[in-house]
């Protein structure tokens, strides 16, 4: 079980991990071990609740994708127990990001004295223009 909240769990049967060969310069165990993790958790077909599936699908995130499957790699240890330990804990905080609700913004309006420093300074801006304009002519 994958624990997401102290309510939400995700069955390890509902997460997909396959091992695939790592990217980039190995050195001896290049092109021969398979460390890196490709894990891919459907978001539909998952005992997750309603509200957390409506806003995994509608995150943008590049990880997911138009069928609503979570496709993440990890490749970035050496063992193969570690980038599944890693992709593992990348799905969760990604799940866990989904169920914080963002506190609604309170429009402020400016102070006075903020408005009377504008207007103070449009009509300096203006008396010097003015002053300009009266010199040229």
């Amino acid at each position: 079980m994958l624990q997401i909240t102290n309510k939400t769990t995700i069955p390890i049967s509902e997460i997909s991990i396959s091992a695939i060969r790592s990217q980039g310069a190995g050195g001896q165990n290049v092109n021969k071990v398979a460390t890196a993790i490709h894990l891919r958790f459907d978001i539909n077909a998952s005992s997750l609740s309603p509200l957390y599936k409506e806003r995994l699908l509608n995150l943008g995130d590049q990880r997911i994708t138009k069928d609503g499957i979570i496709v993440i790699k990890a490749q970035q240890h050496r063992t193969q127990e570690q980038n599944k330990e890693d992709a593992l804990n990348r799905l969760q905080t990604l799940i866990k990001s989904v169920t914080v609700i963002p506190p609604k913004r309170k429009p402020t309006k400016p102070t006075r004295s903020a408005k009377n420093k504008r207007i103070d300074s449009k009509t300096k801006h203006g008396e010097i223009k003015t002053l300009r304009r009266n010199i040229t002519e």
